[in-house]
């Protein structure tokens, strides 16, 4: 209803009004001053319902044309591509740069230890000592044994001698009995008899330097087994191969240890601690991004001010199927000891954006309905124009999209769930004409 339409209604109900209180005014001056009385309030009180009535008409006729008129009040935001690292904080845990559980090599007793946990080591360090009689008694009659393969081998080394010399004398001596033969002085039999001694002899020289052979493989032998027995007996010392820390201790003075590969006494376990590695599991959607080299900071939940840095170091290539992340890998000096190995920290990294940059908008600003994931922009005739759009990564407040915008757009924050492609609106904090 117009506002000429309203005013002439409102006339007519004040003339109305008017009518009446004149008829009531009539008849009031020609009755009785107790009837004018009754007359006075009646007249008052139609004047009154006319007045009620024609307010809540006034009020209906604004309220309809408020409704008729109504365009909705949206709260917008500008879409802007956002060029800056993506900032990403993902759990890790740390563990030892390098850790080794030392076994025992040897069948023994401890005599004697001498580290526990907690003893930061250098490498060489002795941490346990252990006593292996039959292995010690093993080594002295390996020796005995290799003295005498010795011995055999120069007894046979001189047999060689002996052979050779005995080869010489009789090929001389077959010389002189076939020049003596030539001449006539000696017969055919004694040069024969000569001669096949020479080669009897020959075979004898053969024959010593085959035993040599034998000796020196055996005495070979021997000296492998002795040095052998030698580097197990150098186990009787339990020796640290790195720097670090002892951090778990399996044995104690007297405690027997048995030297097995399948069963064997764990003795101590150390831990390199002055750099540390902290492991990380990177999703799929932070994974193309991420390389080695990309710098990492480092916080623990009890130490919220002290900030760690490091690098990453090294990641897997590929990622895990079951979980669909890639495990990384960042080392930190640690040459303070305030970082531990099995301590759960939490790891931000700044990872490059694409050089396109990313549409990153509000999360509330999305519609979810029958029609899919959509969002809502207000064009310059104030109209809404909607968009579908397709997510790339949910930081649970916003997200990354990955097509549906340009970007500079007018973007509807809390739309509400009736709006409608093409409804005009209004927009908060704009002055309008």
């Amino acid at each position: 209803m117009d506002d000429k339409t309203r005013d002439i209604s409102t006339a007519h109900l004040q003339d109305d009004s008017d009518a009446g209180q004149k008829r009531v005014g009539a008849i009031v001056k020609g009755a009785r001053p107790g009837l004018r009385r009754l007359a006075a309030a009646i007249a008052a009180a139609l004047a009154w319902g006319a007045y009620d009535h024609w307010q809540r008409y006034a009020l209906a006729s604004q309220t309809q044309a408020e409704v008729i008129e109504f365009h909705p009040t949206v709260r917008v935001e500008t879409v802007h591509r956002m060029s800056d690292p993506l900032q990403l904080v993902l759990p890790g845990d740390v563990v030892a740069f390098e850790q080794a559980r030392i076994f025992a090599r040897v069948t023994g007793y401890v005599v004697q230890r001498y580290v526990d946990i907690g003893s930061h080591v250098h490498a060489g360090d002795l941490l346990a000592r252990i006593a292996a009689p039959e292995l010690d008694q093993q080594l002295a009659q390996t020796r005995a044994t290799l003295a005498q393969r010795q011995a055999e081998l120069a007894q046979v080394r001189a047999a060689v001698g002996q052979a050779q010399s005995n080869k010489d004398l009789a090929d001389a001596t077959y010389r002189r009995i076939s020049t003596l033969v030539s001449q006539g002085w000696e017969s055919a039999q004694n040069e024969d008899q000569t001669r096949l001694s020479a080669v009897a002899q020959g075979a004898n020289v053969k024959s010593a330097e085959a035993a040599v052979d034998v000796a020196q493989a055996n005495y070979k032998a021997q000296a492998d087994t002795l040095r052998q027995i030698e580097e197990l007996v150098g186990f009787e010392k339990v020796v640290a191969p790195f720097d670090g820390v002892i951090t778990d201790r399996g044995v104690d003075t007297g405690d027997l240890t048995t030297g097995n590969a399948s069963s064997g006494t764990s003795l101590f376990t150390l831990q390199r601690d002055d750099t540390v590695r902290v492991h990380v599991d990177v999703p799929q959607s932070a994974a193309v991004g991420l390389e080695d080299g990309l710098e990492a900071q480092i916080t623990l939940p009890e130490m919220p001010d002290q900030v760690f840095r490091g690098m990453v170091a090294r990641n897997a290539r590929a990622l895990n199927i079951a979980s669909r992340t890639m495990s990384a890998e960042i080392d930190v000096h640690n040459d303070a000891h305030r970082l531990r190995p099995g301590q759960f920290v939490y790891v931000r990294f700044s990872i490059p954006r694409p050089d396109t940059g990313s549409l990153i908008v509000p999360a509330n600003a999305i519609l979810f309905n029958g029609k899919g994931l959509r969002v809502a922009t207000v064009e310059a005739s104030h109209r809404v124009k909607m968009h579908d759009i397709s997510i790339y990564r949910d930081f649970g407040t916003t997200v990354e999209l990955q097509g549906g915008l340009a970007g500079n757009e007018r973007l509807i924050v809390n739309p509400p769930a009736n709006l409608d492609e093409g409804e005009v609106v209004r927009i908060a904090g704009e002055k309008t004409n």
